[in-house]
């Protein structure tokens, strides 16, 4: 069972973009969302989540998000 879980895809989405607001999460234009990809673990998703957030750490409004896909695959679990 050991083998099996290490073997199990946790997928993560990171994406982001620019809120209307600082005290909520609606992005102010839906069509320029930056999708930055899907991995396969926490980890790497973290790693591009921080690369990004770095990136665009002069603009207030400019979030990035962390999407646990497997969650959302698999609810149950």
């Amino acid at each position: 069972m050991a083998e099996e879980s290490s073997n199990q895809q946790l997928l993560h989405l990171v994406f982001g973009g620019e809120l209307t607001s600082l005290k909520g999460v609606q992005f102010k234009d839906l069509a320029s969302l930056d999708v930055v990809g899907i991995f396969p673990d926490y980890k790497s998703a973290e790693a591009a989540w921080r690369a990004k957030a770095q990136e665009t750490v002069d603009n207030a409004q400019m979030r990035y998000f962390i999407v646990h896909l497997h969650r959302l695959l698999e609810p149950q679990s």
